[in-house]
C-alpha cells in the first residue's frame, strides 16, 4: 500500500515535465530559431546553419584585338582594302595592321562609328568594316599595281625632219671623206715612228709639231721610251686653204715595268701634198685650245 502511494506520487510529478518537453519540441519544429543551443536542463537541439560566404565576382574580359592582328595575311590585306575603299587609307596593301598609316585609318573609322579610338579591331568591328566597304558604290584601284601609261608621242615636227636630214647628209659626207682622212692619219703615225726610231733626228715631224718634239726629249731624258702608237681621226673637213685634219694619238711610254700613257691631238691643214700647213699639237685635255684652232681654220666638219 505504501509502495503504491510512492509510485503514484512520482507519476504525478513527472507528468508536467513530460508535457513541457513535448511543447518545446513542437515549438522547435515550427521555428528552429527557438530551439535551445545546449543539451540537458533546458532541452537539446541541432545548431543553427552558418550563412554561406559571398562569391567574388569575376572581372569582365577585355576587347579581343589579338584575333584580328594574328589573322591570316589575306584577311589583313582585305581590311586594308576596305579602309581604302572607304577613303580612310592610302598606304600599301601589305597586310601590316600595325603600321602607322593603318593604325590611324582604323582609328578614324572607329571614331566615325562611336567606338573607342584604339587603332585595333575586334572581330566584330572587322566584320562590320568589311561589310560596310562591300556596299560602297565605287571600288578603288591600288595605284601601285597600275603601270604608268606611256606618254603620248608628239607628232614629228618640221624641226625633227630637218635635223634628221642634216644628220643623213653629214653621214654621207663622212663616208666620202673617211678614206682620205684615214690615209692622212696613218701617214702621221709612220712619220712619228720614224722620228722616234731616229731619236728625233728626222724631220718633218719635229719641225711641224714642236710640242711633240719637246715632250719626246723630256721623256727620253727620264728613260721613258715610246712603245705602241695608236691614232684615230678626231675631225676632218673643209677649211681655209685645204682640208683640216685632227688626229688623236696615244703613245705608251715605258719605264722599266711601268707604263705611262700619253695622249696628244695633232692638227693641220692639208693641201694635197705631204706638207702639213698651220700644224699644231695639243694635249688631249686642252679642249679649248683645239676648238680655237678649228675656229681659226674655219673648219666645216664632215666628221661629227
Amino acid at each position: 500500500m505504501r509502495r503504491a502511494i510512492l509510485l503514484l506520487g512520482l507519476l504525478t510529478l513527472s507528468a508536467p515535465a513530460a508535457a513541457q518537453s513535448a511543447s518545446e519540441v513542437e515549438r522547435c519544429f515550427q521555428n528552429p530559431a527557438n530551439c535551445p543551443s545546449g543539451g540537458g536542463g533546458g532541452g537539446g537541439g541541432a545548431a543553427a546553419p552558418r550563412p554561406a560566404a559571398p562569391v567574388a565576382a569575376r572581372p569582365a574580359p577585355g576587347p579581343d584585338y589579338a584575333t584580328v592582328l594574328q589573322s591570316p595575311d589575306p584577311d589583313r590585306r582585305k581590311l586594308q582594302e576596305s579602309l581604302r575603299t572607304l577613303d580612310k587609307y592610302a598606304g600599301p596593301i601589305d597586310g601590316n595592321l600595325q603600321s602607322e598609316a593603318t593604325v590611324k585609318a582604323i582609328g578614324d573609322w572607329q571614331k566615325g562609328h562611336g567606338f573607342g579610338v584604339v587603332g585595333k579591331l575586334t572581330p566584330e568591328q572587322a566584320q562590320q568594316l568589311n561589310a560596310e566597304a562591300s556596299k560602297a558604290p565605287i571600288k578603288r584601284i591600288d595605284p601601285s599595281s597600275q603601270a604608268a601609261a606611256p606618254p603620248a608621242l608628239a607628232p614629228p615636227s618640221n624641226t625633227d625632219s630637218l635635223l634628221k636630214a642634216l644628220r643623213a647628209r653629214l653621214a654621207d659626207r663622212r663616208k666620202a671623206a673617211e678614206p682620205k682622212a684615214e690615209a692622212l692619219a696613218q701617214a702621221l703615225v709612220r712619220d712619228l715612228k720614224a722620228y722616234v726610231a731616229s731619236d728625233g733626228k728626222t724631220d718633218p715631224v719635229g719641225e711641224q709639231f714642236p710640242p711633240f718634239a719637246k715632250a719626246y726629249r723630256e721623256n727620253r731624258d727620264a728613260n721613258r721610251l715610246p712603245g705602241d702608237v695608236n691614232a684615230s681621226v678626231e675631225d676632218y673637213g673643209d677649211a681655209t686653204g685645204g682640208q683640216a685634219v685632227v688626229v688623236e694619238v696615244k703613245i705608251d711610254l715605258k719605264e722599266g715595268e711601268k707604263t705611262y700613257p700619253q695622249c696628244m691631238e695633232f692638227a693641220w691643214v692639208s693641201t694635197g701634198t705631204p706638207a702639213r700647213n698651220r700644224s699644231q699639237a695639243f694635249s688631249c685635255d686642252d679642249v679649248a685650245g683645239l676648238e680655237k684652232w678649228k675656229t681659226d681654220q674655219a673648219l666645216k666638219t664632215a666628221w661629227r
